[in-house]
């Protein structure tokens, strides 16, 4: 084993260090003089072990040993309910005790459903080995790689939301109003009253007994005071008097008409009872009201003359009423989502319409490349083999993180506010149990074409938020009501906070989670950043920083496996052919 590992370090430091190596295998031991050396080793330690091994134990000879802390024991033996008192207290300030507590604490935890995820892969090729496995010639020759199944695992989560409860579903209704006019005859009798200061109001010729608006004025004009009226003798002194004729559709008591005549009356009235229905359905709110016929607007009605300006109307109302709905069958049949909370949109109780959120994997991408194993591990020289174990290094990645995470923090810090890792307040509406979802982002496919999104209602805000969301740049805040109707909620409005890089976006999800700071009311949030100290509380080795580092990994580039094999192993056979023609 020791010449083996002697000529791969040859072969690997190439062709400068052949000497010393071949010197370090001439004078090393053989096989014989190893058995000798232990021989030797063990001949000279035998009577130590004889005389540890016939000795009488002796409690002074015990390393450690507390006579004082034994007595202690017995006693609690003695009295065992002061067993459990003595073990909390003494629990308390253990080092041991409190390591084991914290690491019991702090240890990563993870739910059945992502073990049987992580081992899908491995218990597929448990079953076939062989279909991925086989050896390597002695001569080195170049290995077989297969391709590994596909992994069932997902980098990255996302919000996924739906709604339950009740919906409100407008309709849109219209009623008729026509207008009637009708023609009546009535008696018209005429009287002459005087008017003006200085009339005895008790005199059956004073106006006062002829009001409106039984009575009309259709005539006025002023009295010569020094002249006789009616036969009464007013005086030239009397005053300013008129004389006012007027038309009266019924009799003045104690008045004698010096007229009477026949005339016609029209009538008009609007017929609403059409409308009736929808007046008093508390559901139905009047939109608007419409002229619908107005030519001519002169009509003969009995033989009579009528001019309105409109004969018929329509009236228009939206009409809602309550209906229970459920769009989240699809998300509760997922097995791989998982339910995180459910929030009342409309805040009455019970909750007439909730959105409930589901945290699902982030789908594979159909970018990603295919995996290989390969026998490019097994290295034989001269008929014997040796395999070259593989250590992965998972510190590099952290590494990589914290110190982008550092970048991060000089790039993002706001020396106004004092504060690292602010992000951008983001909305998105939708109509509840809404077919168009301009909000959907992280987990869903972007639709191309911005004008069509635009055509069907999505603004330009939206539509970039859904792409930022797809990156993995927002953090979904939360979801409020924006409007409703009849206390159902119509549209809401989902909250999120966008960040200038994803590694940005998952300190501030699981630096809140630490200290604990969490997001505000989605009314609210404003999507600040961390203060100097709240940053410097955040433990990054805590963090699970998954979801980048397979960005990593594809920035840096490594080398052909095979490749690199095959330049080892011929070096490998160039140094044995050198040292042992």
């Amino acid at each position: 084993m020791r010449k083996i590992l002697t000529l791969l370090c040859a072969g690997l430091l190439c062709a400068g260090t052949a000497q010393s190596a071949t010197a370090q295998s001439s004078s090393g031991q053989t096989t014989a003089d190893t058995k000798a050396d232990g021989k030797a080793f063990g001949n000279s330690v035998i009577d130590q072990v004889k005389s540890a091994a016939t000795t009488s134990p002796d409690a002074s000879r015990v390393p450690g040993f507390n006579p004082a802390a034994t007595q202690s024991l017995e006693d609690l033996a003695d009295n065992p309910d002061r067993i459990e008192g003595a073990a909390r207290s003494a629990a308390t300030n253990n080092t041991a005790v409190r390591t084991i507590e914290d690491s019991m604490n702090n240890r990563a935890r993870f739910s059945p459903q992502e073990i049987k995820s992580i081992l899908a892969r491995s218990g597929e090729i448990s079953e076939t080995p062989l279909d991925y496995t086989s050896g390597m010639s002695v001569s080195g020759s170049k290995g077989n790689c297969v391709p590994l199944p596909p992994g069932t695992g997902s980098v990255g989560t996302y919000m996924a939301t739906c709604n339950t409860g009740y919906t409100a579903e407008q309709k849109s209704a219209s009623c008729p109003i026509t207008l009637e006019a009708s023609a009546t005859p009535r008696q018209i009798y005429g009287y002459y009253c005087v008017g003006g200061s200085g009339v005895d109001p008790a005199s059956i010729y004073a106006c006062n007994h002829y009001p409106a608006p039984q009575c009309t004025v259709t005539q006025s004009w002023p009295i010569n005071l020094c002249d006789p009226y009616f036969g009464i003798y007013w005086g030239c002194s009397y005053g300013d008097l008129h004389v006012d004729l007027v038309s009266c559709t019924a009799p003045v008591d104690g008045a004698t008409p010096y007229t009477m005549t026949t005339e016609t009356v029209v009538t008009t009235q609007r017929n609403e009872s059409q409308c009736s229905g929808l007046v008093g359905d508390s559901n139905c709110s009047q939109d608007s009201e419409v002229c619908t016929d107005s030519d001519p607007v002169t009509r003969i009605v009995d033989g009579v003359s009528v001019t309105q300006p409109c004969w018929a109307w329509q009236r228009n109302y939206t009409c809602s009423a309550r209906i229970a709905g459920n769009d989240c069958s699809e998300l509760e049949a997922n097995g791989s989502c998982r339910f995180v909370r459910e929030d009342c949109l409309t805040g009455d109780s019970p909750c007439s319409t909730a959105e409930r959120v589901y945290e699902c994997p982030v789908p594979p991408s159909e970018t990603s490349g295919q995996q290989y194993v390969c026998d490019g591990d097994v290295y034989c020289i001269d008929g014997s083999c040796e395999t070259i174990t593989r250590e992965a290094n998972d510190e590099f990645k952290d590494a990589v993180v914290a110190l982008n995470a550092m970048d991060q923090a000089r790039r993002e810090f706001d020396p106004e506010t004092m504060t690292l890792f602010k992000g951008e307040r983001e909305t998105c509406s939708s109509k509840v149990f809404g077919v168009l979802n301009c909000c959907k982002g992280k987990g869903f496919p972007l639709i191309p074409g911005v004008q069509l999104l635009v055509a069907l209602g999505c603004s330009r805000e939206e539509i970039l938020l859904h792409e930022r969301d797809a990156q993995g740049l927002c953090a979904y805040v939360g979801t409020y009501c924006s409007s409703s109707f009849l206390g159902v909620c119509l549209t809401k409005k989902k909250v999120y906070c966008c960040f200038e890089s994803k590694l940005t976006r998952i300190l501030q999800e699981q630096g809140r989670a630490q200290l604990p700071k969490p997001w505000a009311k989605p009314k609210s949030e404003q999507c600040l950043g961390f203060t100097l100290d709240e940053f410097a509380r955040l433990d990054l080795s805590r963090m699970d920083f998954s979801e980048v580092y397979a960005e990593f990994t594809d920035a840096a580039r490594l080398p052909d496996e095979l490749q690199t094999s095959e330049l080892i192993q011929q070096k490998i056979r160039d140094y044995y052919e050198r040292s042992n023609p």
